[in-house]
């Protein structure tokens, strides 16, 4: 029987008082067409039909650079002008032609994606770049939006008989962020990563993560919780499996730019080793107030490891095994609370995470909060060119980027409190439910690693609800 929100939680019991309240006990969900899947697919194309509107102004102008129009009408993306900055207005191959533009420096999958929708472009679109440029905006959002229903789709499937994907398919940054560049082509592999890893199928997960990996850096870091996991539960083999299937897929889309384009390929690697403290990250905001950090790569990795130590202490030590999506939350949102910049549309990559980890509506509207206060933040400081640091209108921009890392932040310690109280896991529902993401980890029990990093002190499992396997 599928599971209504207005059930079980306050704020969505809350929010349905206009159309009745609360659905009844013996309400038949089951034999409704109307699936939590079929729901999530109508609302997330609502969702993407506003982000386009929202857009509006910008298409109807060509998305011009001169005096912050983008910035000040709040529908920047970067969509067009990568188009006409480089070298696809003019018919270049991504990678393997140069010109009097910069070379591109995005994953070789999402160049892929970008230089295909390119060729489109030239074959249905105007000559003149301007135009061609919006055909090709249009011509994208076609295929962000085939990946958002395909992340809405493998959501449903990981748990198809509750509505934790209309976390993902109603979020309002969905709209504002989903098509400000190309995000959404890793945040969808990711997904259906998470849903083979969810049906035991370890191959076919690093398959998705190499090519997630190929479009976008940030899955790979999904590699360490499941390797945490895997030597808690005794299970390194499939993790091995995993680990090697995503390097070959990696590799396979990669090798032969590497070996064609080596410099061309390595732009994305070095420019983002290279890049200081930018937009959205603590270090931008630092350096506005007229306290720079120097060496901000090194203590951005260095904070990012000691996360990831107490993330990994944190799925070993824990009295209860934390879920999958549990652990991959915390650490995508430690990197991004600490890496050198954060871009409007890297929400999107923990909107599934959150949808999979802390699906309660509160605490899902505190956080989204906290994000749009962000998103217009940074449009506003760049339309007014950035304003001079410690200026009101500067220190406007600090408390925004101060409020999206407290509602980050806010988020994992809801997180963390239900790794330690699994009884209050509303995916867990008291013991009936283990890992819906756990695939060879639900339900597993700890490995002897476990209990010797514990001591000789006799440790045994509790089961979350008697009766029922941990």
């Amino acid at each position: 029987m599928s599971r209504s929100p207005s059930r079980e939680d306050p704020l969505a019991r809350l929010a349905t008082t206009w159309l009745g309240g609360p659905i009844g006990l013996h309400a038949r969900l089951g034999v409704s067409r109307w699936t939590p899947l079929a729901v999530a697919f109508m609302v997330t194309t609502a969702i993407f039909v506003v982000g386009v509107l929202q857009k509006v102004p910008c298409h109807a102008e060509g998305w011009p650079r001169e005096n912050g129009f983008a910035f000040s009408h709040l529908c920047y993306t970067d969509v067009p002008y990568l188009y006409r900055e480089r070298g696809f207005s003019e018919g270049h191959l991504a990678y393997l032609d140069s010109g009097n533009y910069p070379p591109l420096e995005y994953p070789v999958l999402t160049g892929a994606v970008m230089q295909v929708t390119a060729w489109v472009t030239q074959a249905v679109g105007s000559v003149d770049a301007v135009r061609a440029s919006v055909t090709y905006f249009d011509l994208t959002v076609v295929v962000l939006f085939a990946f958002a229903l395909l992340t809405a789709w493998a959501l449903g499937r990981i748990t198809p008989h509750r509505y934790d994907v209309m976390l993902f398919a109603a979020a309002p940054v969905l709209a504002l962020a989903g098509t400000i560049n190309w995000d959404l082509v890793a945040v969808a592999l990711t997904t259906c990563a998470l849903l083979t890893w969810s049906r035991s199928r370890p191959f076919a997960t690093g398959i998705l993560l190499g090519l997630g990996v190929a479009a976008k850096f940030y899955p790979l870091l999904l590699l360490g919780p499941l390797l945490v996991l895997a030597l808690r539960s005794g299970k390194l083999r499939l993790w091995g499996v995993t680990a090697l299937s995503a390097l070959a897929a990696w590799l396979v889309v990669n090798l032969p730019l590497m070996l064609l384009a080596e410099d061309s390929w390595k732009v994305f690697w070095t420019f983002n080793t290279e890049r200081a403290g930018d937009f959205g990250s603590i270090w931008y905001v630092l350096g506005l107030a007229g306290h720079p950090v120097p060496g901000v790569n090194a203590i951005s990795l260095g904070l990012f490891a000691l996360a990831c130590v107490g993330v990994a202490a944190l799925g070993i030590l824990a009295p209860h095994r934390p879920r999958l999506a549990q652990l991959a939350f915390l650490t995508v949102a430690a990197f991004l609370l600490v890496n050198k910049v954060y871009s409007p549309q890297y929400v999107l990559w923990l909107l599934p995470l959150v949808a999979l980890a802390r699906p309660n509506w509160r605490d899902w509207a505190i956080w989204q909060a906290g994000e749009l206060i962000y998103w217009v933040a940074i449009w506003l400081h760049l339309a007014g060119g950035m304003a001079p640091a410690g200026s009101g209108a500067d220190r406007l921009y600090w408390l925004a980027v101060g409020i999206r890392i407290a509602a980050t932040l806010y988020l994992c310690v809801m997180v963390i409190r239900d790794i330690f109280q699994p009884s209050g896991d509303v995916v867990r529902e008291g013991g009936l439910v283990d890992d819906p993401t756990g695939g060879p980890f639900d339900r597993a029990r700890d490995a002897d690693l476990r209990r010797r990093l514990l001591g000789a002190r006799q440790f045994a499992r509790v089961p979350l609800r008697e009766g029922v396997a941990p």
